[in-house]
C-alpha cells in the first residue's frame, strides 16, 4: 500500500496544528508525516490499519502515532455520509516531537514524555479514564487561546505517560521503510481487499491484480506485512465482523456472510482465533462494559 508523506498545513502563529475533521474528510490514503499525531474519533465506525495491524475503530477511540508511522482510517460511509450533527468527525493534534526544544526536552521532568514518544512510533491506543480524558483536553484545545493549546497539549502527553493506560498497536517487527519501497502495489492490494473482503477471494485474483503468479505474490506479501495474506484477509474481516457484532442487531449468521463467510462454523473459527472469544461473547462483553462505562 502506498503510504504517501502528508505534510501538515505551516501556521506561523501556532508551533503545532490542531484541526477537525468532518465527513469524508476522516477517510485518508495510508499515510505517513514526520510529526507525532494524537487523534481523537468521534461518532465514526470503521476499519484501521496502523503499520502492520489491522482491526475496528469506534466512536471514542484515541490513538497516539509516533513520527513516521503509516496509517489509515476508512469509516463506514453511513457516519461519513449524514447531514446533521451526528456526523463522523475527528480532532487531529499534529506536532514534531521536537518542537518545543531540546533543551526543553532534556529536562528530567520530561523524561517520561521523552520515553512516551518513542514508543508511540509502534503506535499507541488509549485505554480507561486517560482515553476520555484525553478526548477531553483535545475538545478544550479546539478552542482555547494559543498559550492554553500548549499546556494543554502537554498535559495530555503528561497524563498519557504517567497512566501508562494504553495499548501498542503495530508489531516491532514491522519495518517501515521497506513498506515504502513498494508503495503502489501494497496500496492496490489493501484498497482491493478493502472492498472486495464481503465476497470470496482467490489468491490468484490478487496475484493477478500486481502481475505476480501465487506463489511469487504469496511470498511478497509476507516480506513487506509479516504476516500472510490469508493472515490479513481474516484480520479484515474479523475486524468488520467486530463492529457488527456492537453496531447491528444481525444475528451470528448473517454478520458472517456480510463480512465474507459462507459457513458459520468456519467464521466462528475463525472469530475465536483472532478475539479468543465467541462472536457472541463478544456481543455480551461489549454491552455489558458500555452499560458500566461512567458518563461524563
Amino acid at each position: 500500500m502506498k503510504a504517501t508523506l502528508k505534510k501538515a498545513t505551516p501556521n506561523p502563529e501556532h508551533s503545532f496544528n490542531i484541526h477537525k475533521d468532518i465527513g469524508h474528510a476522516i477517510t485518508s490514503a495510508w499515510h505517513y508525516h514526520p510529526e507525532c499525531e494524537l487523534l481523537v474519533l468521534k461518532r465514526t465506525y470503521g476499519t484501521c490499519l496502523i503499520g502492520d495491524h489491522v482491526g475496528p475503530f469506534k466512536n471514542g477511540d484515541v490513538f497516539l502515532f509516533g513520527s513516521n508511522l503509516p496509517h489509515t482510517f476508512r469509516g463506514e460511509k453511513k457516519y461519513l455520509e449524514r447531514n446533521d450533527e451526528k456526523i463522523g468527525e475527528t480532532i487531529v493534534i499534529l506536532f514534531q516531537n521536537n518542537f518545543w526544544g531540546d533543551v526543553f526536552l532534556n529536562l528530567p521532568e520530561i523524561s517520561p514524555i521523552v520515553k512516551l514518544l518513542n514508543i508511540s512510533k509502534l503506535g499507541l491506543r488509549l485505554k480507561g479514564s486517560t482515553r476520555r480524558k484525553v478526548a477531553k483536553i483535545a475538545e478544550e484545545m479546539l478552542h482555547g487561546p494559543p498559550a492554553r493549546k500548549l499546556i494543554n497539549l502537554l498535559s495530555a502527553l503528561e497524563l498519557i505517560a504517567t497512566s501508562k493506560e494504553y495499548e501498542l498497536i503495530s508489531s516491532s517487527g514491522f519495518n517501515q521503510e521497506v513498506n515504502r519501497v513498494d508503495q503502489s502495489r501494497i496500496n492496490t492490494i489493501f484498497e482491493y481487499t478493502f472492498n472486495n473482503y464481503h465476497q470470496k477471494i482467490v489468491l490468484e485474483d490478487v496475484a493477478g491484480i500486481i502481475n505476480m503468479g501465487k506463489h511469487s505474490f504469496c511470498r511478497y506479501f509476507k516480506s513487506k506485512t509479516k504476516k500472510t495474506y490469508i493472515q490479513f484477509l481474516m484480520e479484515v474481516r474479523i475486524g468488520n465482523a467486530c463492529r457488527l457484532l456492537v453496531e447491528e442487531d444481525f444475528n451470528m449468521a448473517e454478520i458472517g456472510y456480510a463480512c465474507g463467510y459462507n459457513n458459520i462454523s468456519h467464521f466462528y473459527h475463525q472469530f475465536k482465533a483472532f478475539t479468543k472469544k465467541k462472536p457472541l461473547d463478544y456481543r455480551n462483553n461489549y454491552l455489558k462494559t458500555e452499560a458500566l462505562r461512567p458518563t461524563e
